[in-house]
């Protein structure tokens, strides 16, 4: 019996091994080995042995974080749990991005709002510093009450955005048809909470009330299953994956009921034509 016992144990270490042989980066359950708090002085903390990371945003300034790896291709997803109460003016934006002018980039942005009325979730796509692809959202549940998982899948094929598992939003490569898109850059992670009322809600006709302050935003269970940067490691499904049949159908209804705004309907803003993605989405 203490043989197997010991057997089942080298078994089980050797498979997390592989595990993570698989991926870059396994999930650790210490913040503080995965981000550095970057502005805000002690704005920004990591707290409960690295279980919870949080920003917060008074009348002097704002915070952010960023991760101390840089990633290419592979599923982030971290839980967050957004500015409770009238959060009018602020923007929690949580994103991956490349440096430099010629930046990739993609992102969430969570839009403040007043009290009692839904949060605007704000998606875009950055290739070689361009984006203008921005499609928003509301979303099906208060997010301030509890945390919430919101994901990033990218791989050379497409980007999913995520909540709780269910797919808002997909940017597919298209570059066959001359779009172009973000596959060459390793990108770090980053988190900002920041005061933007000049614009963040309804077009900045709502200021921010700094009576409110300071607000504060919450960060747990940080994942990053991120595949080997080699074209020939077939073993990282997170490559490959694109989504299935049952989770189109999820995306389409989420846009369907969800979708404020798409740059792909925007007629004012592109008089000349759309972008060319548009044809295809």
């Amino acid at each position: 019996m203490p043989f197997l016992f010991s057997f089942n144990i080298r078994l089980i270490l050797v498979l997390v091994f592989i595990s993570c042989m698989v991926v870059k980066y396994c999930a650790s359950n210490d913040l503080n080995q995965d981000f550095d708090i970057t502005w805000g002085n002690e704005r920004g903390k990591i707290l409960n042995n690295g279980e919870i990371l949080t920003l917060t945003l008074d009348n002097i300034s704002g915070s952010g974080f960023q991760s101390k790896k840089e990633y290419l291709f592979g599923k982030i997803d971290m839980q967050i749990k957004l500015v409770r109460g009238n959060s009018a003016g602020t923007v929690t934006a949580y994103y991956l991005s490349s440096q430099g002018s010629s930046h990739d980039e993609i992102d969430f942005e969570f839009l403040g709002n007043l009290s009692g009325e839904p949060y605007t979730l704000h998606t875009n796509v950055y290739t070689q510093g361009k984006g203008d692809r921005e499609q928003q959202f509301h979303l099906w549940f208060d997010p301030t009450n509890d945390f919430h998982t919101y994901s990033i899948l990218w791989n050379p094929q497409t980007i999913v955005f995520s909540v709780d598992n269910v797919p808002i939003r997909e940017f597919k490569n298209m570059e066959n048809i001359g779009v172009a898109f973000p596959k060459s850059q390793s990108m770090k992670l980053y988190s900002s909470l920041w005061n933007a009322d000049e614009w963040a809600t309804r077009g900045g006709l709502i200021k921010t009330d700094w009576a409110q302050a300071p607000f504060t935003a919450s960060y747990r269970n940080f994942n990053a299953n991120i595949c080997n940067n080699n074209n020939n490691n077939n073993s990282c499904k997170y490559l490959v994956e694109n989504l299935d049949p049952v989770n189109e159908e999820k995306l389409r209804r989420v846009q369907q009921k969800y979708m404020i705004y798409n740059y792909c309907t925007d007629n004012k803003r592109f008089p000349q034509g759309f972008p060319l993605e548009c044809s295809v989405t």
